[in-house]
């Protein structure tokens, strides 16, 4: 392999833009090609001037002769563009979620492992330091937990679009919900074993449910759920719900309210740089003196300087790299992808079947 690792980028939209950046000012890497079905006759960022562009996956395999694909296409087409990448003798960075079904998602996972190429799933907050410092106070809080998350979106504008386009692949909480139910897991470090969920079609032109709730209890007693919902119809209140409860306290990811402003954003909810920038992160401990009163206030722990949307992608990029060039163990992150994928299908499968379902 030369120096640089010669990247080409699959999909061009929200993500796929965020991470084309990364790469163009990653000394690590070298574009060699960009592409995307209709992308000839789509402007282009004007860092990303110059690139080869391509309309065809095969030929941007053959011609660009990447050593490494990024993937950042729609759901629906993420197994078998990583399977094609691997047999092309390629690493893989793949946004979420890994398939649309378990079946794919393993045999992506076996075909690195088989090709020895590196696969990194785009779960950008695995590298955000809030919600590490989330996970971390939550692991402290004694079991069982209790979990409670949300991302509800409004959809307007161009978000009207790609969350209509996403949802011919994959409603919303399999699409999202990957990343909310990993940081579960992460959680608990438990086995999920039941799983139910309920969902509603709110949105005519939408070809599947718009909205979704799931229920996941784990082998340790911990349960969670997670909600999520797009659509023009979406509230803008309580969309976004971080909260992790134990016998010993609380933690709570404070949602950065005065990013609002008194002229409210009415597609707010689907601003990707507020999905993850938070305000602070609340603790509250729940010890009692013998006046039954708190022993210790509530802690508030600064996060305003942390990352930004671009700034995660960077890092994402970064550990790409880094897989490729130090040679990562990535079995447990791969793993992880796929057990994550397992439990939000199960809440889909539940809702179409309208009963709870018992994980292996």
């Amino acid at each position: 392999m030369a120096d640089k690792v010669r990247v080409l980028i699959v999909g061009l939209g929200n993500m796929g833009a965020s991470h084309a950046s990364a790469y163009h000012r990653n000394d690590g890497f070298e574009i060699v090609g960009i592409m995307s079905r209709s992308i000839k006759s789509k402007k282009m960022p004007d860092e990303l001037q110059g690139y080869p562009l391509f309309e065809d996956y095969d030929t941007a395999l053959a011609e660009a002769q990447p050593d490494a694909v990024s993937i950042n296409s729609y759901p629906d087409t993420h197994a078998d563009y990583a399977l094609r990448a691997f047999d092309a003798g390629c690493h893989v960075f793949m946004e979420k979620p890994i398939a649309t079904n378990i079946a794919d998602a393993q045999k992506v996972v076996d075909a690195a492992k088989a090709s020895n190429r590196k696969l990194v799933l785009g779960y950008i907050l695995r590298v955000h330091p809030s919600w590490m410092k989330f996970i971390e106070v939550g692991q402290t809080l004694g079991k069982p937990l209790v979990m409670r998350l949300n991302l509800n979106q409004q959809s307007s504008g161009d978000a009207w679009h790609w969350h209509k386009n996403l949802i011919d692949s994959l409603i919303p909480i399999v699409d999202c919900g990957v990343h909310y139910v990993d940081v579960m897991c992460q959680l608990t470090g438990a086995k999920p074993v039941r799983v139910h969920g309920i969902g509603a079609k709110l949105w005519d032109e939408a070809a599947k449910q718009n909205y979704g709730h799931l229920h996941v209890t784990f082998d340790d007693g911990s349960v969670g759920w997670y909600e999520a919902g797009w659509g023009p119809m979406m509230s803008e209140e309580a969309f976004f719900v971080k909260d992790v409860i134990g016998p010993k306290g609380a933690v709570s990811i404070v949602a950065n309210n005065e990013t609002r402003g008194d002229d409210i954003d009415l597609s707010d909810s689907a601003d990707i740089d507020k999905h993850t920038k938070t305000d602070a992160i609340r603790i509250h401990h729940a010890a009692v003196g013998p006046d039954k009163n708190f022993t210790k206030p509530d802690e508030m722990l600064s996060m305003e300087d942390e990352p930004g949307h671009q700034e995660l992608c960077d890092r994402e990029q970064a550990l790409f790299l880094r897989a490729i060039t130090e040679d990562l163990d990535l079995t447990d992150s791969m793993e992880a992808a796929v057990n994550s994928l397992r439990i939000v299908l199960a809440a889909e499968q539940s809702i179409q079947e309208e009963r709870t379902i018992t994980l292996d």
